[in-house]
Order: C-alpha cells, then sequence, then structure tokens
C-alpha cells in the first residue's frame, strides 16, 4: 500500500547522500519533497502540516548540525516523526478483570467487520483464549452466514440465535441490542473469556447506525469498541472516523485491506486525528492475514528499513519445533541432506504465509520491487509436484536420476524436463553448502574457520599433485604396480621407525583394547 510513499520518499533522501553540511536551502528542499509524497498519499493536510512543521523545527537544530552523516540523521528525524502520527507505541486488547472481555466491531458497511471478526477470533484463540462470536449484524443480507462460515474456518463458536435477512429485499425484523445481551449471557454460562459482538454496518454515515451501535455498547458495556476502517478510503477516512469517535467513543482503530494497491493515507491520518490508537491491520483475505500494528515497525516499512521482527515472529509462530530439532541434529551429524528434507524445509517456509510480502519485510526490498511482483507463488507448488513425483530411492540419492527418470518425472509433476535439470542443480549446490557448513563453515566467510572456510581449500592447494593414469593398458598396469610398492615401502618404513623404538616387532591391536571397529584403521604388513 505504501509503494508510491516510500519510493518518493527514498528519491528525496537519495539526494542528500554525499553532503557533508545541510544548508537552510537544502532542509527546505527535503521538506517541500516529503510534504508532496505525504500529499500525494492522500494524506490530512492538517496532518501533513504538523509533520512537516516538526522535521523542519529538528533538521534545522544542533541534532543535525553535529552529526556526521546529516542525511542520515534527516532519516532519523523522519523515521521518529512517522512513528509519533502512526500512534506512538503499541496498543494491546486490554483484557477485563472479570471475564468475559467484551470486544464490539464498529464501521461502514464493506470495512471488512465479519472477516475480521474471524481473523481476531483466530488469533485470541492462538493467544490462548476461548471466545465466542456473536452474530448482531442482523441487516446485512447473509451477515449471519458470512460470520458462521468465518467462525467455523477459525475453529470458534458463532452465537446466533437470529438469522438475520438473506436478501436486500427482506426487511430486517430481529432486535440486534437484545442478540448482543443474549450473546453476552451465553458466553458467561460456556464460559467463553472473550466475547466478539458483529455490528451492522452502513453504506454511509446515518443517525440510525450511530443509535442502534450506542444502543448496543449500553447495553453491554464493551472493554474494547474497534472501529474497522478500509485502508483504502483516503481522505473520507478522516471524516468517517470522527463521525464513529462522536457516536460510540471507539477505543481503537483496526486497518483493513492493508495489502491494496491504494496510496494509505488512512493510515498515516487516523491515529492522528481522533487520537485513537491503531491496534491491528489486516493485510489479506486469508483468516491469518492479521497482525498486530507497531508504529516503530510500520515507519522502518514505508521508509524501507524493513520489519525484520514481524518476519522473525511469523516464523516461531509457524515453525514446527520437531521437524527444526530434527534437522539440527542431521545437521550436527553431518548426514546427507535429501530431496525429502529440502520438501520439508520448503513447506516449513510456506506456511509462513505469502513468500511476496516476506521478501518485502527484508531491508532494501524496494530496490527489487519489480522483481518481486513478478514472482510466482505457484512456484513453490510446482517445485513439490516434481519431489512427490520421484521415488523414494531417488529422493535420497538424486545422482541416480538419469534422462529417463527425469522424463518420467517431468510427465509425472506436468512440468517441462529443464525445470526438472533446473530444481536438481539448485538442490544439488544446496547440498553442498549443507556439507560444508557441517564440516566447520561457511566458504567465503570472514571468521568461520575449519575445512569449509579455507582449511580445505588451503590443504588442498599444498597438496601433491597426483599424477594422471596412463590411457595406454600396459602403462596403466605399470603405474599400479609402481603405486603399489610404493605403499608397501612407506608401510616398512613406518614399521621400522616406529615411535618409541619399536622396531621389527610383531603388533597385535588387541591387546591396546581399542574400540569396536577401530582395528580397521591400522594397517598390517
Amino acid at each position: 500500500m505504501f509503494n508510491s510513499l516510500s519510493d518518493r520518499l527514498a528519491a528525496t533522501f537519495k539526494n542528500l547522500r554525499g553532503k557533508g553540511r545541510l544548508s537552510e536551502a537544502d532542509v527546505d528542499a527535503t521538506v517541500r519533497e516529503i510534504r508532496r509524497a505525504l500529499l500525494d498519499a492522500d494524506v490530512a493536510v492538517s496532518v501533513v502540516r504538523e509533520f512537516t512543521g516538526k522535521v523542519r523545527e529538528r533538521a534545522l537544530g544542533a541534532e543535525v548540525n553535529a552529526a556526521l552523516n546529516p542525511a542520515q540523521q534527516i532519516v532519523k528525524i523522519v523515521n521518529e516523526e512517522l512513528v509519533e502520527i502512526l500512534g506512538g507505541q503499541t496498543r494491546r486488547i486490554r483484557l477485563a478483570k472479570n471475564p468475559p472481555t467484551v470486544i464490539m466491531l464498529a464501521g461502514l458497511q464493506g470495512a471488512g467487520k465479519t472477516t475480521l471478526a474471524g481473523k481476531l477470533s483466530k488469533w485470541l484463540k492462538g493467544q490462548g483464549h476461548s471466545p465466542l462470536l456473536v452474530a448482531a449484524d442482523l441487516q446485512r443480507p447473509n451477515a449471519v452466514k458470512q460470520l458462521q462460515v468465518n467462525g467455523e474456518r477459525a475453529g470458534v463458536p458463532v452465537f446466533a440465535p437470529h438469522p438475520g435477512v438473506s436478501s436486500e429485499f427482506e426487511a430486517a425484523t430481529g432486535d440486534p441490542v437484545a442478540v448482543a445481551q443474549a450473546g453476552l449471557a451465553e458466553a458467561k454460562s460456556k464460559l467463553h473469556d472473550v466475547v466478539i459482538v458483529d455490528t451492522a454496518g452502513r453504506l454511509g454515515v446515518d443517525a440510525e447506525l450511530m443509535q442502534q451501535a450506542a444502543n448496543i455498547r449500553a447495553a453491554i458495556s464493551p472493554d474494547e469498541v474497534l472501529f474497522v476502517i478500509d485502508a483504502m478510503i483516503g481522505q473520507d477516512a478522516v471524516a468517517t472516523a470522527q463521525a464513529f469517535d462522536e457516536g460510540v467513543n471507539f477505543t481503537g482503530i483496526v486497518l483493513s485491506k492493508l495489502d491494496g494497491d491504494a496510496r494509505g493515507g488512512a493510515a498515516l491520518s487516523v491515529a492522528t486525528v481522533t487520537g485513537k490508537p491503531v491496534m491491528f491491520a489486516s493485510t489479506g483475505e486469508s483468516l491469518d492475514d492479521f497482525e498486530v500494528f507497531h508504529p516503530d515497525r510500520m515507519a522502518s516499512r514505508i521508509l524501507d528499513m524493513g520489519d525484520v521482527l514481524t518476519l522473525i515472529e511469523q516464523a516461531e509462530q509457524a515453525w514446527d519445533k520437531d521437524e527444526a530439532a530434527r534437522m539440527a541434529k542431521k545437521f550436527a551429524d553431518q548426514e546427507d541432506f535429501t530431496l525429502d528434507d529440502f520438501l520439508a524445509q520448503m513447506n516449513q517456509i510456506r506456511n509462513m504465509g505469502s513468500m511476496k510480502k516476506m521478501l518485502m519485510m527484508m531491508p532494501g526490498a524496494a530496490g527489487m520491487r519489480q522483481q518481486l511482483e513478478q514472482f510466482d507463488e505457484r512456484e513453490v507448488d510446482r517445485v513439490e509436484a516434481i519431489v512427490r513425483s520421484m521415488t523414494p530411492h531417488e529422493r535420497v540419492a538424486p545422482k541416480i536420476i538419469n534422462g529417463s527418470r527425469r522424463a518420467r518425472i517431468a510427465r509425472g509433476s506436468g512440468v517441462h524436463v529443464s525445470e526438472v535439470n533446473g530444481l536438481l542443480e539448485r538442490f544439488g549446490q544446496a547440498q553442498k553448502m549443507m556439507k560444508k557448513m557441517a564440516a566447520g563453515g561457511m566458504p567465503g566467510v570472514p571468521g568461520m574457520t575449519g575445512p569449509g572456510a579455507g582449511g580445505a581449500r588451503k590443504a588442498a592447494k599444498n597438496a601433491p599433485k597426483k599424477k594422471a593414469r596412463s590411457g595406454n593398458p600396459a602403462k596403466a598396469a605399470q603405474q599400479l604396480r609402481e603405486a603399489e610398492e610404493k605403499r608397501a615401502n612407506r608401510g616398512t618404513a613406518a614399521a621400522t621407525g616406529a615411535a618409541f623404538g619399536a622396531q621389527n616387532q610383531d603388533f597385535d591391536p588387541s591387546a591396546l583394547n581399542l574400540p569396536k571397529g577401530f582395528d580397521k584403521f591400522l594397517g598390517k604388513n
């Protein structure tokens, strides 16, 4: 969503690089470009004016003049001010001292309240809570049915005593206030510690909508009232948020559709205008595309500094600890990395979510955005199809996969033979890298010692080169006899000049009480 804003800010900061000192004219030009970028992103004018004023004041102050790198100091100031207009600090749900905690959702129709109710319930369930969804939206067609479907997908029970309306021509007959009160009583009797009440929305702000929402709030006394707003609606987001704040006095904001391609000014405006924090963000259509809103991390994303902390949290939630322990043991034992292991690791990464989203969280990802946009998520499915088209023996020993086997694998997975060849080539490179790492280090990485970090290369360089065997059978046989004679002479020399004066004595390995199987390493002459 913030791609355009990120690109504009990156171009602005690029003009500051290489300057040892910033004049007032440089600061004014930078602030002017930041103002244009924010206005183009549909940020509210009042927010832009306040933001740029603070940036200019700090940029002309001592913290920039005394800095070794003024350009980086400007970026630091912009980052800190972005964090402030996004809410300052991360705001968590305030849980009730006496359960259940009641959460009420409010917002315009189409903002994504019902979908967000399912996402929030699944997230809370993953946090160890026992949520209950209450279908109090009795006016939008099939809203109750949609909430029941989302609840089933999330594995969360839904309280829906009234079916609601099934078409736009059907008049609403149920009482949403009574449904909300009955849902709260149901939660108490069934010992649910969180209640999420989905309320009705309208296509626009009107008195009837506000009165109904206010009545529900008065009836159930919610601990949190979350205002769900479409992050793609632009400047109108400010007026809508102010109207809902006056009508229901919400306590937090949820940004939906944050994965869209709109300019995203709502996210940068609502928190500052209303003074209420953004608590959650919906970033996709799946129930798992939901995350806690961190102002500092979002500011880092906008400035193309990445969001590694969120990436780590997603990995911790999705990663199978047993599988990780198995791979760690296999790595420590220096066992071969097989195609089954490759497939397991790939599925672990896929469980974390969209590859594009994960890669866009890396610092500097904006510079390769075009390549990331062209990345096909289905490539992972094709790789899995190729591996699963192999026999168990082929996955363990891919070197046996010859031309006919590759053709069979390609037919079984529905791909071209060249894709099978490419996968096997990439896997071979990964297998070599894993072996080098297990042997003691990464090649070419400073500070990594061991056979994999240059020791093996140095030993191989200093080792005497082996003489190539002749193609003439007679000459090759002579070379073989000479080599055997040299090995025999070396064995005799070692026996006659043994350490501690052991000369020409019969040697019995069993007398040394060696470990079982060790005698095969001791040659006899």
